[in-house]
């Protein structure tokens, strides 16, 4: 599940962080060194009493899951085999977990990486999940490793209007193809997840009509469940 991030893909990440509010940590140093070399005097070495381990916080924690397809093929209950990986609460924290853990192209077809708010289960019988539902994008194989991390910089960084409304988002990777869904909490609200839904394909320039579908309705009809929202 973790590996060695090569300079190439780290870079790639610093890339994409410098559209979506939050930076990496090797971009916030170069912002710094230009700061003091443009300021006059270019001088970055630690003064008496500055903080140079500080952390940047978001406004909330958020937990990585996983749930493991070679676990799921012996699990008793739907959900058993979700485990929690990592609960990060600042930018340092996030960038030091995503760029050693795999991308949805290197995961295991029927892997399934989540990641919700703290002491949100990623599962329809969490109490704040429940009376929610969810946006879903389809990706072709390996095509959806840009898309997961925009949607983790929109969710972090509080980008959505919204914002309190989401519970998080996972990937599904699968033979053929890959999805990411986003969970919010009150399908009944229209207006929110209308607003959302927009403004996660605007981010992502997505295209293609998305649909999103109430939990209640997926537990009792599964795949039969309808959109009752699109855009």
């Amino acid at each position: 599940m973790v590996e060695e991030v090569e300079k190439s893909e780290e870079q790639k990440t610093n890339d994409a962080s410098k559209h979506r509010g939050v930076r990496s940590d090797g971009e916030e140093e170069e912002r710094r060194k230009e700061g003091g070399e443009n300021g006059g005097g270019g001088d970055t070495s630690p003064r008496p009493g500055k903080d140079i381990t500080k952390r940047h916080p978001l406004e909330h924690s958020w937990t990585f899951w996983f749930d493991n397809p070679s676990a799921k093929s012996k699990q008793v209950a739907w959900g058993s085999s979700i485990r929690p990986i990592y609960t990060f609460s600042t930018v340092e924290e996030f960038w030091s977990l995503y760029n050693n853990l795999h991308k949805p192209s290197r995961l295991t077809a029927g892997a399934d990486l989540h990641c919700f708010k703290n002491r949100i289960e990623p599962k329809w019988e969490d109490p704040v999940c429940a009376p929610g539902g969810k946006w879903t994008m389809t990706f072709p194989k390996s095509k959806s490793d840009t898309c997961w991390l925009y949607t983790l910089l929109a969710m972090i960084g509080e980008q959505f209007d919204h914002g309190d409304e989401i519970c998080g988002a996972v990937v599904n990777v699968r033979s053929r193809q890959e999805k990411i869904a986003l969970w919010t909490k009150n399908a009944a609200n229209e207006a929110a997840q209308m607003s959302i839904g927009r403004q996660w394909k605007e981010f992502l320039d997505y295209n293609d009509v998305i649909g999103f579908i109430f939990h209640e309705d997926a537990k009792k009809l599964d795949r039969g469940a309808k959109n009752k929202y699109t855009t």
